[in-house]
């Protein structure tokens, strides 16, 4: 395995996943200072934003994958593959527009949205250009093209950064001068409406820069490729959507499980804290756009278990760096959320961060079911793992509130990382370095530990101001990391053992 090759590739598509994820990050302080956290605003965005994963994940139908295992052939045509695919994903979003569309009122309010149905019609408009988005960004992807699509990503972020700005801090000037523009503001959750307008207008936008990939979709129709590709990837449809709702059916059930206002007031600060936290899945999406390539065309060769075995080491080693970079600067970091009021949500942030650990190993360990073409089993495993959740979310929310959300999301990744560790061993050996993980996590959680105390002896919490004894806290928790910084360097630094399985 290259690893300076995946080390650039990373790099690359790492900022254009902070890209991707800057707009969360950098308007969240926004959201959170305008929005007040007991209006149940934010809770709204939350919500809409989780269903718009999970029907992202439905429109795509796993095609991503299939375009990256269809496309990685030598029997195949990738043009064909690629076009084939653009038209197959293209034909499912209009269909499903038309039907929202047809239906708007209704599904706004079964979705409990009945005064707002113009918000689900945007966000229905939004997700299916994001799905056939996904299919050419793949492309750029599988072509080496990072650049191109590092600015297809600035394309969407920049104006939606530059126009919420806007929104939020200069429009109300105006309001003074024309009432009607306030009322206008009112009218759409001050200002919570415009923020699902904006998204649409700048997706459009870059919907328009990709009219050079649209053309791909000229190139041909296969439609026996197409029915080899649905076979093969109607199992990653049920993966993609059982990963999903792993990630997002919290955000679904809770204003059904917390109803009313409560539960919108709960849900807003849950989804704020927990963007903190997701920091660590701009690791997770920067090393899968730049790994999964490199497996898939490295399946034709003899160095795969090789390259599953770096990876899957590579990543636990920084990801669980990006963990405690995160848990021992949170004092600063707890200002990307600026109001106060959110921040007694800030304890779900080292679960939620642990669960996102859990899920990029899952992710990495899921290369044996793809890659043997058996993946039935993803599609059970994440069914198994989002049954888990959904039990601890249904069980416990009603007592114990977003907590349990937390929890929900760990209990559920750690049993689908666990069943695809030990059937993949079955299946598809890899002889991973066991020994490496154990000591990192190991590692880890002793110098978390310590943290911990050294916060409590301090006297601290999470929302303590900024003084002496917060910057003593960050201070040694700097030598902390200097600890485990020190153990990956020396580590990275000792020659690789041979491996006989790369030889198998």
């Amino acid at each position: 395995m290259n690893l300076k090759s995946l080390a650039k590739d990373t790099a690359l598509y790492g900022l254009s996943s902070i890209v991707g994820r800057f707009l969360n990050y950098l308007l969240v302080p926004v959201y959170t200072y305008y929005i007040a956290a007991e209006s149940g605003g934010y809770g709204i965005v939350t919500n809409l934003y989780a269903y718009t994963a999970l029907l992202l994940a439905l429109l795509t139908f796993g095609m991503e994958t299939t375009l990256f295992r269809f496309g990685g052939k030598a029997e195949e045509d990738g043009s064909m593959v690629y076009s084939t695919t653009l038209r197959m994903v293209g034909l499912v979003a209009l269909v499903f527009i038309a039907a929202v569309l047809g239906f708007l009122r209704p599904i706004a309010g079964g979705l409990g949205y009945a005064a707002h149905p113009e918000y689900v019609g945007c966000m229905a408009l939004i997700v299916a250009q994001d799905a056939f988005q996904a299919i050419m960004f793949s492309r750029l992807r599988q072509l080496g093209r990072p650049l191109r699509f590092l600015a297809l990503k600035f394309a969407f972020i920049i104006p939606n950064v530059l126009l919420t700005l806007f929104l939020f801090i200069g429009l109300p000037k105006f309001f003074p001068a024309h009432p009607g523009l306030e009322a206008l503001w009112q009218q759409y959750n001050y200002g919570v409406g415009f923020i699902f307008f904006l998204n649409l207008f700048c997706t459009t936008l870059v919907s328009l820069l990709f009219i050079p990939e649209i053309r791909g979709i000229f190139y041909g129709w296969d439609s026996k490729l197409a029915g080899r590709m649905l076979r093969y990837t109607w199992p990653l449809l049920l993966l993609g959507v059982v990963g999903i709702l792993n990630q997002v059916a919290d955000k679904i059930l809770f204003p059904k499980l917390i109803p009313g206002e409560e539960g919108m007031v709960q849900l807003g600060i849950y989804g704020a804290c927990v963007k903190i936290a997701l920091l660590l899945s701009v690791l997770t999406q920067a090393f899968r756009y730049a790994y999964e390539p490199i497996v898939f065309a490295g399946g034709r060769g003899k160095d795969n278990p090789e390259t599953l075995r770096d990876g899957m080491k590579y990543f636990v080693i920084f990801a669980l760096l990006a963990f405690l970079g995160v848990m021992f600067y949170m004092p600063l970091l707890r200002y990307l959320v600026t109001n106060s009021a959110y921040w007694a949500g800030l304890k779900v942030v080292p679960i939620v961060m642990m669960a996102e650990i859990f899920m990029g190993i899952y992710f990495n360990l899921s290369f044996w079911y793809k890659l043997t073409d058996q993946t039935i089993w993803g599609a059970i495993m994440s069914a198994v793992s989002v049954a888990v959740m959904i039990g601890v979310n249904v069980a416990f929310v009603p007592r114990f509130g977003y907590m349990a959300c937390a929890w929900g999301g760990f209990a559920g990744y750690g049993v689908a990382m666990l069943l695809s560790y030990f059937i993949g061993q079955k299946k598809a050996p890899v002889q991973y370095d066991l020994k490496s993980f154990f000591t990192a996590f190991g590692l880890t959680l002793a110098l978390y530990a310590v943290s911990v105390l050294l916060r409590r002896l301090l006297g601290l919490s999470y929302d303590s101001p900024l003084g002496w004894k917060t910057i003593a806290f960050m201070a040694g928790n700097t030598v902390l990391l200097a600890v485990y910084a020190l153990w990956v360097w020396r580590g990275l630094r000792r020659p690789a053992k041979a491996d006989s399985s790369s030889e198998r």
